[in-house]
């Protein structure tokens, strides 16, 4: 079984997809965000963080201080 935070990673890009792609009413979309939702959720159960379910904004070196 995948470990449970890529799961969630995983579940939240495709509807972030379906959501650019199709809107938010779409039944794909409704489906995705619900998937994620579990997945999230599970990871949560599984003593993860919520910031383990989520992509870290990129850190840029300090550059010429």
């Amino acid at each position: 079984m995948p470990h449970p935070t890529r799961t969630a990673r995983t579940a939240q890009r495709l509807a972030v997809r379906a959501l650019a792609a199709h809107g938010l009413a779409h039944p794909l979309t409704l489906a995705l965000l619900a998937a994620a939702t579990t997945a999230a959720a599970r990871a949560w159960e599984a003593g993860h963080r919520v910031a383990d379910t989520t992509p870290h904004p990129v850190q840029r070196a300090d550059r010429g201080r």
